[in-house]
């Protein structure tokens, strides 16, 4: 197992590290305060490829792997986790019409999606079915060559400014095989939106409630049969869970740096607070956790490359232990920083509210146990 980046993907990484310090970080903190969604920014990292990262070349994806796709967003996190998360989501909405998507489905939606001139939402989640998104209530009823749409989607990043939303509804009985995937553009009528959310973090970008009341959509708008929707959503979960875990890295790593820069400044009793041995042992804890975060994560993104029978277990244990460490690991540098770190101004009290959501969001931290807990039973 060789754990050295080709020369290839160490130019993809400096490439988006350096993009994210020269279009992201010296925005972000401004972002935050004023609820700012960059789509300008958006835009310009779409022109690098990166709103298709593995969506094949063909209709304008970058054809790249999952690897490849967490060095991007760690890289882009270093500037703003939030940022870069919104670009995972809309890369996920984009693989699952290239990977699922007819080629009437591909040719028609991808190469605005691939350049950003349109961006997706998805819409999975729903009031009363979080967790339980196998029961979710959302109904699509046929009618003749359409889809009728009813319910409400909760917590959907980019609600509103989103051109196109790729949406879970039922379409047959209960449970997870009465699930299908629509792709529903944002002009369609009884589409509407609930109030921006008010967030502890993740500023930078909308997030709103989803209405469909009475909505039309098109049977040439269902992604694959009916009932192939969960089995859908849970296949673009693995590939998000790794991308939120690398988002996590790179807000960490991001927070870790801002600690190390700042206890080589500040003094103490006559020393810079760098020269006290147990806070160089709290360093030395820190960027362990986050090397061993990094180093699971590419194994983690290896098997879904690979498509390995491990890859679902191992997203979710990387989603679960990279977001875990990433959280605490940027606690612990606002820490560092005493009362500093509760300012605003230093960055690192922003990407620890930015970075508490990751153990949230792409199925718990909770969830993500039980699935592994399952996998190590051989329970389904």
């Amino acid at each position: 197992m060789d754990f050295e980046l080709s020369d290839e993907q160490a130019a993809i990484r400096e490439m988006a590290a350096g993009f994210a310090a020269e279009a992201i970080a010296p925005h972000a903190l401004e972002w935050d305060q004023n609820k700012h969604f960059p789509i300008d920014t958006l835009k310009a990292a779409a022109g690098l490829g990166m709103a298709a990262i593995y969506v094949r070349e063909d209709v304008g994806g970058s054809g790249l792997t999952r690897l490849d796709a967490a060095l991007i967003f760690e890289a882009l996190s270093l500037g703003c986790p939030a940022v870069a998360s919104f670009l995972s989501i809309h890369n996920m909405c984009a693989w699952i019409i290239d990977a699922y998507g007819s080629p009437e489905q591909r040719s028609q939606w991808l190469p605005a999606m691939t350049g950003m001139e349109m961006i997706a939402s998805y819409c999975l989640t729903e009031p009363g079915h979080g967790s339980d998104a196998g029961n979710l209530a959302t109904r699509a009823v046929r009618d003749g060559d359409h889809y009728i749409l009813n319910g409400q989607k909760q917590f959907i990043s980019g609600a509103g400014a989103s051109d196109l939303y790729i949406v879970m509804a039922r379409t047959g009985g209960e449970g997870p095989k009465g699930i299908s995937t629509f792709i529903v553009p944002k002009d369609t009528p009884g589409l509407s939106f609930g109030a921006s959310e008010k967030k502890m973090g993740w500023h930078a970008q909308p997030t709103r409630a989803v209405m469909f009341e009475n909505v039309r959509v098109p049977a040439a708008n269902r992604i694959a049969e009916e009932g192939q929707g969960f089995r859908i959503a849970m296949a673009a979960l693995d590939g998000g869970r790794l991308n939120i875990a690398a988002c996590s890295l790179g807000g960490a790593q991001a927070a870790l740096d801002k600690a190390i820069a700042y206890m080589g400044e500040r003094k103490a009793f006559g020393r810079k607070i760098s020269d006290f041995q147990a806070l160089q042992f709290r360093l030395a804890d820190m960027a362990t956790e986050l090397e061993v975060a990094r180093t699971f994560l590419w194994r983690a993104a290896s098997a879904l490359d690979a498509k390995s029978p491990e890859a679902t277990r191992f997203c979710a244990m990387a989603k679960r232990f990279v977001t875990d460490a990433g959280f605490e690991v940027a606690n612990q540098a606002l820490q560092l920083h005493g009362g500093y770190g509760y300012l605003s101004e230093y960055g690192v009290e922003k990407i620890v509210r930015d970075l508490r959501v990751h153990q949230i969001l792409e199925g718990t931290n909770e969830i993500m146990r039980v699935i592994i807990a399952r996998a190590l039973l051989g329970s389904r």
